[in-house]
């Protein structure tokens, strides 16, 4: 084989790899984010009922606008709250999000073995 054929059938293999790894860093990140969204909405669904027997105060406006913009700051505390991962509950989630799509395509070694 030509010499400078080998060579940019080595560059194209070498794409090709650094394409798949950007794909799944992308598909990591993807998961990391869907994972982190599940917990923070979780979060701040847990969250929700601490806030329902505290009365808006009329000292800070209170009426409507302030219980919509409670909703609002439950789910930035929520989000808060799956950012920092203080539960531990992000990285479980991502670890069951991986193992259900590894044993979905069929990939048994990645799934722990189980199919």
């Amino acid at each position: 084989m030509d010499p400078s054929l080998q060579a940019i059938g080595d560059i194209s293999v070498q794409r090709s790899l650094l394409s798949g790894r950007s794909l799944n860093r992308a598909k990591e990140k993807d998961t990391d984010k869907a994972a982190e969204d599940f917990v923070a909405m979780f979060m701040a669904r847990m969250l929700q009922p601490m806030w329902e027997g505290i009365e808006v105060d009329e000292t800070f406006g209170g009426g409507h606008g302030e219980e919509i913009m409670r909703s609002f700051l439950v789910q930035e505390y929520g989000r808060a709250m799956a950012r920092s991962d203080t539960s531990g509950l992000t990285d479980a989630v991502k670890a069951e999000m991986i193992r259900m799509q590894s044993a979905g395509s069929g990939n048994s070694s990645a799934a722990g073995g189980v199919s």
